[in-house]
């Protein structure tokens, strides 16, 4: 019995030292750090509210941290902020790539567009739910300190792959509500009445004027139809009147002014951009 004893406590000396109690000091907080989340993208979900949910929860392949649903006006949290949500997919911006693992997602109820004998019609959003993606954008965008340039559509960061949030998404409210930069309206006509005299810029300049933007555009010199998507793009979120792709005067002057210092302006900081930056 003698021995039996002590081979269980030698055992468990043994145990003792093999398993130590950590001890973690956390009185030391380094000023070198910011949150995991860069990005903010919107997107709609091209179904009903029913499915949109079933699809975002269910053991599919696509999820989004929040969901908003159109009729009543109301947002879902679906996905912690600090855990990866499925809603980017393959996905780049001004050199970032796999955008999942760096951004928080907003699936919005909207059917997206049916096609008709007159062409591609988009859904409006109601008023009450864009002033719900509002509220919810600035809420993370405060918590998160996103810059303002990396608010974006699903399909700035996957140009003519999609097309959500769309053409009838209303990025000027989020511009008036200090969110996202916008292009100076009265540099923008000055260019335009330029280009509408002169010949606008070759399709080499529109596409690294895109580029500097934080499009992936191809840099070929050819108007093939991945530069003619990414017009699109670019024409849905500041001239949703017209994303024909073309390079036209108008698409000409607003992305000159999109891509010179002081072309783009903030109608009030948004709050990140009041926070120090992380060089990346």
């Amino acid at each position: 019995m003698k021995t039996k004893l002590l081979t269980l406590a030698a055992a468990a000396l043994l145990a003792a030292c093999a398993s130590p109690t950590l001890q973690i000091d956390r009185t030391h907080v380094s000023q070198n750090q910011d949150s995991r989340v860069q990005f903010l993208i919107l997107h709609y979900t091209a179904i009903d509210f029913e499915k949109s949910m079933k699809v975002l929860t269910s053991g599919g392949k696509v999820s989004a941290h929040y969901l908003v649903e159109e009729r009543p006006a109301k947002v879902y949290q679906l996905v912690d902020e600090n855990n990866r949500a499925w809603h980017a997919g393959v996905s780049f911006w001004a050199g970032a790539t796999n955008l999942n693992s760096s951004s928080i997602g907003i699936e919005i109820v909207n059917t997206g567009f049916t096609e008709t004998p007159m062409g591609r019609v988009y859904t409006p959003y109601p008023q009450d739910q864009i002033d719900q993606v509002l509220a919810l954008s600035k809420q993370i965008v405060a918590r998160h300190h996103i810059r303002s340039d990396r608010i974006l559509g699903h399909n700035d960061i996957a140009p003519g792959r999609k097309q959500d949030p769309g053409p009838m998404f209303p990025w000027k409210q989020f511009a008036d509500a200090g969110l996202i930069p916008w292009p100076d309206a009265a540099q923008v006509q000055i260019k335009q009445a330029i280009y509408q005299l002169a010949p606008v810029p070759d399709v080499s300049w529109f596409q690294q004027r895109l580029a500097q933007i934080g499009y992936q555009t191809p840099r070929t010199g050819l108007f093939d139809v991945a530069t003619r998507e990414v017009i699109s793009t670019f024409q849905m979120k500041y001239r949703p009147s017209n994303y024909s792709g073309e390079m036209d005067a108008e698409t000409a002057a607003l992305l000159e002014v999109a891509t010179t210092q002081g072309g783009m302006l903030m109608k009030q900081p948004a709050p990140a951009d009041s926070q120090a930056r992380s060089p990346n």
